[in-house]
């Protein structure tokens, strides 16, 4: 399938200055991505151009197969209230109109009005008891999970976020950052224009701009992957000893896992976290699983093979569990003959080559 967002050699010029020179990137369906650098680098002119809000001097831009760079004004209404929901920084809310109105307002330009579902959108954000509220009645958070709700009445294809968290507190920032968590696990594909290292850690990707050009695509680091690997073990190792993997129980080594990695892992479906309560997601479980048979077979082959004492053959499997292929693991365990137990005692999770699975 196509990407859901093409750029190709996108450039904007406002008179004599280039505010974005020959950018190109494209972001596939249910992705997060951050778009960032320093002020000035394009990054709220290239939200805009995804937009509609204005339109690029050259390149090809493509949203959900529509290219938009050469749409009237008419067909640019229509693109941006079928396929786009915007969250800025400022929220943008009527003022002399309620939250359940200032929703339903953007029901207005898309088609027709449904207050029951204006006001389902508002229960979903919080704000069931605030929908005949006017915006000054309302903190900055919760104003923001209004725009939230409008940006999502219409079910849009894309979510751009400028700086949504610019004008909160710390708290309300935590607030709307769940929100946004939320909106990707069930598979929303957004773009946030963002200073914050921190919102740019949980993306899946990071688009960084400087001086209008495309300076780097970041991808989560092989650390982050072994950091996700360690705290998938433990939750496994949890589960078989018949425990609830929570929070406090995991050892989240900052030097070896960042803070950011649980909601890392609940936003590309890793885990689900309740509270304090971590559980594996299908997709969490295949790979702890493998992760898992991994590090066993490599204790066992360094043990058996090599004759390495207990805590060598722990420290050395530690690094083989990141590194061996599918097709490696099936021969280790072939020329193992297939051991049911680590050294340990601990079983290893049978594979394809298991004549017994």
């Amino acid at each position: 399938m196509a990407p859901l967002v093409q750029v190709e050699h996108l450039e904007k010029r406002f008179g004599p200055v280039r505010a974005l020179a020959h950018v190109s990137f494209e972001v596939e369906a249910g992705e997060w991505i951050a778009i960032m650098g320093p002020s000035g680098s394009g990054k709220t002119t290239l939200i805009n151009i995804l937009g509609g809000l204005d339109h690029p001097t050259s390149g090809r831009v493509v949203v959900d197969g529509m290219e938009i760079g050469n749409l009237g004004e008419r067909e640019l209404t229509r693109y941006r209230s079928d396929k786009i929901g915007f969250v800025f920084q400022q929220f943008h809310l009527v003022p002399y109109l309620t939250a359940l109105e200032n929703v339903m307002l953007a029901q207005y330009f898309h088609s027709i009005t449904d207050e029951n579902e204006a006001a389902e959108a508002l229960r979903r954000v919080g704000l069931g008891d605030r929908q005949e509220h006017l915006p000054a009645q309302l903190s900055g958070g919760e104003q923001q999970r209004v725009a939230i709700a409008r940006a999502l009445i219409n079910h849009p294809k894309l979510i751009l976020a400028d700086e949504p968290t610019g004008n909160l507190d710390e708290a309300n920032e935590a607030v709307i950052l769940n929100f946004l968590r939320e909106l990707h696990s069930a598979g929303h594909t957004i773009l946030v224009v963002t200073h914050s290292q921190a919102i740019g850690d949980l993306a899946d990707r990071r688009i960084e701009l400087e001086h209008g050009r495309l300076a780097r695509i970041t991808e989560p680091s092989p650390a982050d992957e072994e950091g996700f690997d360690h705290v998938l073990e433990q939750i496994w190792v949890c589960g078989e000893k018949g425990a609830t993997a929570r929070v406090d129980r995991l050892s989240l080594d900052v030097s070896a896992v960042p803070p950011r990695t649980l909601g890392r892992m609940a936003d590309i479906a890793l885990v689900e976290i309740h509270g304090s309560e971590i559980c594996f997601t299908e997709r969490g479980s295949h790979r702890a699983r493998d992760v898992i048979r991994r590090r066993r077979l490599a204790e066992r082959l360094l043990t058996d093979t090599f004759s390495l004492d207990a805590p060598a053959a722990n420290s050395e499997a530690c690094k083989f569990e990141h590194i061996i292929s599918p097709d490696l693991d099936q021969k280790i365990c072939t020329f193992l003959n297939h051991p049911q137990t680590c050294p340990h005692g601990n079983p290893i999770p049978q594979g394809e080559c298991c004549p017994s699975r």
